[in-house]
Parts: structure tokens; sequence; C-alpha cells
């Protein structure tokens, strides 16, 4: 049974308590935020709690042993502290996030009851979703290499020694026609087709610059050249909007040799057998010129 400090332990056993829940998350950024289901705003170990109306959490899932757990956060996006760019930007991907059992009535008298950090956001049209995941998630995490025949190198990273900034692997343009996450491009007529698929664009100018989202396809014609992006921006896109783009990788081992003259930097294992070798077995092939049968 877990054992809290006297005061808190105290004030749980008298017949009404007055406790609420605190939420405090540090950003990727370093920025510290905190909210509270309470109807006035908290302030205790140098941080406010803003008094979240529309900021709910659900029921914590725990269990014994080493199980991760779970509990999703809701919230609106009128918020001052919460903006969708934000979200957007991958500020609260991974934040470190601690929750507190806390007395409003006396904030020095409060528990923690978990930590761990934000998982998967997803956002609305006004509202988001956080997924909170205990530090037991990061048991879960792969450590270290896995022999897998694609590369594990980031693009442009250190290990994979692609230079990103290159004329070769980097363009700028401008955007012609656009629906919604789909738009036509002017200023890359000169790179071939799927050379900026997989690749990250940001944006130089407009109501989303600053913003930098991956882009799923890049298809090329004589005429024409369009982008679709993995998402669709904060803000709508509009024509005449300005953009920088990278090129992007497959992973593979001929994209790494032909694309972008690196193979001497892949850190896969192309060459390593696959299920169809394992399970593989001798066979009798027949020779129906002569009527010889040869073992392959």
């Amino acid at each position: 049974m877990r054992q809290f400090q006297s005061g808190f332990s105290d004030h749980l056993a008298q017949g009404a308590t007055t406790l609420c829940w605190c939420w405090k998350v540090t950003r990727q950024d370093g920025v510290q935020m905190g909210f509270t289901d309470h109807d006035r705003p908290l302030f205790f170990g140098g941080v406010a709690f803003e008094a979240a109306t529309g900021f709910s959490g659900t029921e914590i899932e725990s269990s014994l042993g080493l199980a991760v757990d779970n509990m999703d956060v809701e919230g609106a996006l009128s918020s001052d502290a919460i903006a969708e760019a934000d979200i957007a930007a991958g500020l609260y991907d991974d934040a470190e996030i601690i929750l507190f059992r806390v007395n409003w009535q006396d904030v020095a008298s409060r528990e923690i009851i978990s930590r761990g950090n934000i998982g998967e956001v997803t956002r609305g049209e006004v509202t988001f979703q956080a997924e909170f995941r205990g530090l037991a998630h990061r048991l879960n995490q792969t450590i270290g290499r896995t022999f897998q025949f694609g590369c594990d190198a980031v693009l442009g990273d250190a290990r994979c020694g692609v230079d990103l900034d290159t004329a070769a692997n980097k363009g700028a343009g401008a955007v012609l026609a656009v629906t919604e996450r789909v738009f036509q491009a002017s200023g890359l007529d000169g790179f071939a087709h799927d050379h900026f698929s997989r690749g990250l664009l940001t944006w130089e100018t407009g109501a989303n610059a600053g913003q930098t989202i991956k882009v799923k396809t890049h298809r090329a014609s004589d005429s024409l050249v369009e982008l679709t992006l993995w998402r669709a921006p904060v803000e709508p896109i509009q024509p005449g909007d300005t953009f920088t783009v990278r090129a992007g990788c497959p992973h593979t081992f001929e994209a790494c040799k032909a694309k972008f003259a690196n193979a001497d930097n892949f850190r896969g294992f192309p060459h390593m057998p696959g299920n169809d070798f394992v399970l593989s077995y001798a066979k009798q092939d027949e020779q129906e010129n002569d009527g010889s049968a040869a073992v392959g």
C-alpha cells in the first residue's frame, strides 16, 4: 500500500476532502506549464496552475509490475496557454508531465501520483487530446541498433553524412494552386520526380511561416510540379506562400547508392538473409531437354 506524507494522509482520513488534480507539463523547449481541474488557479513549486475550463483527464489505468500507466487529457484549443501552432510544431511531443493530487485549501499538502511523458497528441478543429504515458513506456522502446534491411540513420545526420543544404538536395518554391494539403508549386522544375518525397518542407512566408512538415509525395511532369503533405498545416495554405524543401529518402540501399552516392555510409544490412532464405529447402529441377535431373 502506498504511503503518503502525514499531512496529506490526515486530510484523506477526514470525512470530507478538498482535493483536485494538477498537471505540470515541461515542453521540449523547456517551457513549464501548469493546469488544474479546480475552479480557480493554484500556485506551488514556482508554477502557476491554470484553472482549465474544458480541460479534463480520464481515469488512470494502472496495474502492478511494469505495465505502462495510461491516461488521456482533453482540452480546448481556445486557451491562451495551449496554442495550436505549438502542438503542430511538436513542442508537446514526449513532453515531461507530473500528475499531482492537491489539497486546494492548502497546496503544501500534495502528493505526486505519477510521472511520465506525453505520447500521441491529436488535434481537431477546436480541441486536442494528449495521451499520458507512465515512465514504464521507456522499457518498450528499442535501445541500440537492430538488424534490418533499411537504413536506421536520419537523412542528413552525422551517421548519414548527406548534406541537405546543397543545391542538389534543397529547393525553394512558391505555391501556385492548392487543395487542402496538396498544392502545385513553382521553382522546382529542375528536380526529378519523387526527389522530395519523404523530405521536409519549411514554410518561409504566409500564415504558417516557420512550420516544418513532412512531404508525402512529390510528383513532377513536364508542365506540373505537385507536392502532397502528410498533414495539413495549422493555417490554410495560400497561393503565393513560399517554402524551402529538402530531399527525402526511402532508407533503401538502392536509394542511398543511386540518389545520394552515399553507399559507404549506409546504416542497414541489405545483404542479410531474409525469411524466404531461412524457409527455403533443396528441390529437384527437371531438365526437359535431355530428361536428366539436377539438384538445386
